[in-house]
């Protein structure tokens, strides 16, 4: 799935994903599982993606008070080179607030803290972790199947945001910065 933020500059702040570190648990490393691409940002000027990832427990359930983290998945080197985000990027790109409830975790990004995302885990019939991540998206809440931002030479022409509603439907949201 490719997905886009919704914020303005990003163009100018795409470059880099920083690896945020993981909240501190009782439970040990080896019971911790990554799901690494909860949420993708795509963008036109090259195939590189800023890549939200969650960390899960054995239930498969979010682990921790912070789950979610951003980093780089640089396609243009090779399909796992992965950098963290500078802190610029950061500014705009990384995650501004986390609440964890359940099996689901409610996000902002740092550049559009007006719109929440939530990422829902389960544990698949075939025993494997899973994740889909709901927005409302052209004022229908939606599962997210694709962002991809506009790339300007100063910054971002827009963002199309789009998604399935619950009935099935597509729906789609262009926002301009």
């Amino acid at each position: 799935m490719k997905h886009v933020c919704l914020i303005h500059g990003l163009l100018s702040c795409i470059a880099t994903v920083a690896l945020a570190a993981w909240p501190s648990s009782s439970a040990s490393a080896a019971q911790l599982h990554e799901l690494p691409s909860i949420l993708v940002i795509a963008k036109s000027s090259n195939r590189n993606q800023v890549r939200y990832a969650a960390l899960v427990d054995e239930t498969c359930a979010p682990a921790g008070q912070s789950p979610v983290r951003p980093y780089w998945l640089m396609l243009e080197r090779g399909p796992d080179a992965t950098e963290p985000l500078q802190p610029r990027e950061e500014r705009i790109l990384g995650v501004a607030h986390q609440q964890v409830s359940g099996d689901t975790v409610q996000f902002e990004l740092r550049g559009m803290t007006a719109r929440a995302f939530t990422v829902h885990t389960a544990r698949t019939s075939d025993g494997q972790c899973a994740s889909w991540v709901g927005t409302t998206i052209a004022g229908v809440p939606a599962h997210v199947t694709g962002v991809f931002a506009k790339q300007s030479l100063f910054g971002v022409d827009y963002v199309l945001l789009t998604g399935r509603s619950d009935d099935g439907k597509v729906v789609s949201e262009r926002v301009s910065p």
